[in-house]
């Protein structure tokens, strides 16, 4: 009974409103009188309890002497409720994103933890229209992969970049070389994810150390664009290595170790 007032508050009525309902649906036609030992609560407030009721055509009073009640059946009040909530949020849906401030700028979000992180990924990749960037180990590919998968299905440009070997049988897929930055991390896994080129996560999703996994989030386009610039320059690289692996090594040497020393020392 508790759970009924509860939820029954949640769309609107008032504690009272709400236990001479349920009354009402246990016995009815019923007088306020009846009504308020059925709901347990004063007379005195259960007159002024069914006239907002009546009001709200939730009670029918039978204009008689005594004045008795009848309520509408629980599928009226529902539907009711639910043609109002959908309205309100189909309008909300259309005219709050016209509301922003005259410099605004979509904000860029921290999310802690590998489980969230994991949801907020699942999340993106489901509501994803139109492409897919994503950069990831193995470790976290498990986890997505049917997501990934499923959005394939879907028609999505898939574009995948692996930092470890493992299996991937749909999409555009680019095995990462393994040069030292990757052995840097190899205890901490990292992420890379554009979706349609307005949404983006990047971050670590594992740590070793005690320390708690984080992403960065966003709807900021520009960001999202860095993001995914990223992950095709990566795919850039990765397919010129493929293609042309001696003579990067001749020019470049072993893991391009020569063109990190001019870029990085």
């Amino acid at each position: 009974m508790d759970e009924l007032v509860e939820k029954l508050k949640e769309l609107g009525l008032n504690e009272y409103q709400s236990k001479v309902y349920i009354a009402l649906l246990k016995k009815y036609p019923a007088t306020g009188y009846e009504l308020s030992k059925l709901a347990n609560i004063p007379q005195s407030r259960t007159y002024d309890t069914l006239k907002a009721l009546e009001t709200m055509q939730i009670a029918i009073p039978s204009n008689t002497k005594p004045e008795t009640y009848t309520p509408i059946k629980p599928k009226e009040l529902t539907k009711r409720y639910k043609r109002k909530i959908d309205g309100v949020v189909s309008f909300l849906e259309k005219k709050l994103p016209d509301i922003k401030a005259e410099s605004y700028t979509e904000p860029i979000l921290k999310i802690t933890g590998r489980t969230k992180i994991l949801d907020k990924i699942i999340e993106i990749i489901k509501s994803a229209q139109k492409s897919i960037y994503i950069s990831l180990w193995s470790y976290d590919f498990k986890y997505l992969e049917q997501h990934l998968l499923d959005a394939y299905h879907r028609g999505l440009d898939i574009k995948i970049v692996k930092y470890d070997n493992f299996q991937c049988n749909f999409g555009t897929v680019f095995l990462h070389g393994g040069i030292p930055l990757l052995e840097h991390y190899k205890h901490n896994k990292f992420i890379f994810l554009t979706a349609d080129n307005t949404e983006g996560i990047f971050g670590v999703t594992d740590i070793v150390k005690n320390d708690t996994p984080q992403v960065i989030w966003t709807h900021n386009k520009e960001v999202a664009f860095l993001i995914e610039a990223f992950s095709v320059h990566n795919m850039y690289l990765i397919d010129i290595e493929d293609k042309f692996p001696e003579q990067l090594k001749y020019f470049y040497g072993t893991g391009f170790k020569k063109l990190r020393d001019k870029i990085l020392h």
